[in-house]
């Protein structure tokens, strides 16, 4: 089978040798002209993965149309909110029922749309030919090769498990599920849990704080994605519980990093300017608040954190509990 990642960031390029580790044909598209020659000549993209040699199946190219000539799965892999304009360039040149598949985790500004429904329709494939990866999947620790696991979503369960067969080696397991609306909202979730986290460890709270919010963060996790139709067994799963734990609890997470900026008094554009990578969390607040309100679901952690990010609230007022009525009891 022949793939191509679109996005040689971190997380794609990770994902590159996932895939060529599975024995698949990949090519690895970078923006950069410089980047794609650098992982051709060396196999490794030291910037984002440094010490990490990918497998000689993994190729490199900086052109759009030499990237997807012949690709069956078509992995996208770039900042959310750049992906609409990727997919003008993209669109005309996949080959018949490619299988595009998002390993993004965002919200559209704007729009409030997830990565799968900008792909539908900015590439005008069917649902059946989309999919979503998501799961606790720290870029490094997988190109290290350290066991993990991921779910891939689809409403096809064909294109699903074609997709997770592709992607399954050694030490990198998948599941399968057709819940596609709980799978991605749990990984654009997670990142606004994972900045509040962040944030209350940069103040310099401890661990009951961080328990706290994560538990009562899941909460709000789950409410959401089941006002728009999400399954509850998916955010209790890797795509929601696993990815939580992951992003809140590593310091190589960078939505963990920005909300420990944050919690020590940098302001907002500091913490843009200190990150190399695009914290997504950062750019789903504001939608997600958004969707949340045209729902009537209730996020106080979440709104918390956009009152921090905004520079209203102080990051020592941020608390689990803040503006809810006492819990019933067993909560």
């Amino acid at each position: 089978m022949t793939a191509a990642v679109l996005g040689a960031g971190s997380w794609g390029t990770t994902f590159a040798k996932v895939l060529g580790d599975a024995g698949q044909d990949v090519a690895l598209w970078a923006r950069r002209p410089q980047v794609a020659e650098a992982v051709q000549r060396r196999r490794r993209n030291d910037d984002y993965l440094p010490g990490v040699t990918l497998p000689d199946e993994v190729r490199a190219t900086s052109d759009l149309r030499d990237a997807l000539a012949g690709a069956d799965l078509v992995f996208l892999s770039v900042p959310s909110q750049t992906l609409r304009g990727l997919l003008a360039d993209v669109d005309g040149l996949l080959v018949p029922d490619a299988a595009v598949v998002s390993l993004m985790k965002g919200v559209e500004e704007g729009t409030g749309l997830r990565m799968s429904e900008v792909i539908r329709q900015g590439l005008g494939v069917p649902a059946e030919r989309v999919a979503v990866v998501s799961g606790p999947n720290l870029a490094l620790e997988i190109a290290r090769e350290q066991p993990t696991a991921a779910v891939v979503a689809s409403e096809s369960l064909d294109c699903a498990m074609r997709v997770a067969a592709a992607a399954a080696n050694r030490y990198f397991g998948t599941f399968v599920n057709t819940d596609v609306i709980g799978t991605e909202f749990g990984g654009v979730l997670k990142n606004l849990i994972a900045l509040a986290v962040g944030i209350v460890v940069g103040v310099g709270y401890g661990d009951n704080t961080k328990a706290s919010i994560l538990t009562r963060g899941l909460a709000e996790m789950s409410d959401f994605a089941a006002a728009f139709g999400a399954q509850p067994e998916t955010l209790a799963g890797l795509a929601g519980l696993g990815d939580l734990i992951a992003t809140s609890e590593s310091p190589r997470s960078r939505n963990n990093r920005a909300g420990r900026l944050l919690g020590q008094g940098y302001t907002k554009d500091d913490v843009l300017r200190t990150m190399d990578q695009v914290a997504e969390g950062l750019a789903s607040l504001d939608p997600v608040l958004a969707l949340a309100a045209a729902r009537g679901v209730e996020m106080p952690i979440c709104t918390q954190v956009q009152q921090v990010v905004a520079g209203v609230l102080d990051p020592r007022e941020l608390a689990p509990h803040a503006a809810q009525d006492p819990a019933p009891v067993g909560e």
